[in-house]
């Protein structure tokens, strides 16, 4: 499970929730989309991020989610230190490290998948984790789960088939939307599998983290990253997979992932200051279409009509699930929450 969508889970119940510094307000009201600015170029950083995890193919992926990780705990120490906030609070210790645990192994799956399947099909999976939490947080949590949610988790399993293509359902070939060309539709069975399990790990991640909503987010950033690192350095080192990258120009894409997945995080932060958790939700849907270009431009690779139509529900899916938020926070006798009202229903 890709931190940033941790994170955002977080700092839309904690940060959404508080004064905003005065010093930015200003910036708001000059720009009044600049929270949906900020999200959509963070999609774009961390995108990039996977473009980099599939064209390092001479690096392991889970040596690449170390150098990640990295960049998930340098920012956090100095915010958290800032912040004069415990580093590992009381009551709060045996949740901190599950969360750290399922939200590590989440990433390292998701890790696996961008290696192992195109990279827009990768991206489509495991974007789809907020969805799936209605299931778990109604599990574990007993929140209600109520006919949106399981709309949404419909749409989203349809999608996900059309994805993933399993040989009971698909037997045949699938065409390209471009040239009409046939291509090869069977890819490394693990790669579906790693990029579902990713989703099933970051969904339990959310659920853990609505436990330690009180709880500053740079607590949680600097256990994640701090724990994280020790444990993709021992699976690197069990792997035989513990070397500095030889070429000169891996070198340098290593150094770009730690920064790119540094300054996504920062900028998602900072777009939950500025704009409520829905709207930033919807804007991150870019890193899906991100994806798709990426896929073309770079490892040329044209997406199918499966995966453009499996695409089309799971963000669909999230975006509805986004403007499900957005109008919850609008106040009851808010015009626009009326019209929104079939979103608000149970």
């Amino acid at each position: 499970m890709p931190e940033h969508l941790e994170l955002q889970q977080l700092v839309g119940g904690v940060l959404q929730g508080g004064v905003r510094h005065r010093s930015l307000s200003w910036l708001q009201c000059s720009c009044p989309y600049l929270g949906i600015i900020l999200a959509t170029i963070s999609s774009l950083f961390f995108s990039l991020c996977s473009v980099i995890v599939k064209g390092l193919v001479d690096i392991n992926p889970i040596e690449l989610a170390t150098f990640r990780f990295i960049g998930v705990l340098l920012p956090s120490i100095p915010i958290a230190i800032y912040k004069e906030q415990s580093f590992f609070p009381r009551g709060k210790r045996i949740i901190l490290v599950l969360r750290c645990f399922v939200g590590t192994t989440g990433l390292m799956l998701s890790f696996y998948a961008f290696r192992h399947m195109p990279l827009a099909d990768a991206s489509v999976i495991i974007f789809s984790t907020p969805v799936f939490v209605a299931i778990f947080a109604r599990l574990f949590l007993r929140e209600q789960c109520g006919m949106f949610n399981v709309i949404t988790i419909l749409l989203t399993l349809v999608g996900v088939v059309l994805i993933t293509r399993p040989p009971f359902f698909f037997h045949e070939d699938s065409t390209s939307l471009v040239d009409e060309q046939v291509i090869e539709a069977n890819y490394d069975v693990w790669g579906p599998v790693a990029a579902l399990s990713s989703t099933l790990f970051g969904a339990n991640a959310y659920v853990l983290l609505r436990a330690l909503k009180g709880l500053h987010f740079s607590v949680i950033m600097t256990n994640f990253g701090a724990f994280a690192l020790i444990y993709t350095l021992i699976v690197c080192y069990y792997l035989g997979a513990l070397c500095w990258p030889l070429c000169g120009s891996d070198r340098l894409l290593v150094i770009a992932l730690a920064l790119f997945s540094f300054g996504g995080q920062i900028l998602l932060t900072l777009a939950l200051q500025f704009e409520q958790a829905g709207p930033v939700a919807i804007a991150r849907s870019a890193d899906i279409v991100f994806a798709f270009i990426w896929q073309i431009m770079f490892f040329k690779e044209t997406p199918n009509v499966y995966s453009v139509l499996g695409a089309l529900l799971v963000v669909s899916s999230v975006v509805l699930s986004g403007l499900r938020k957005w109008a919850l926070a609008l106040p009851r006798d808010s015009d626009l929450r009326k019209r929104l009202k079939f979103l608000v229903i149970e």
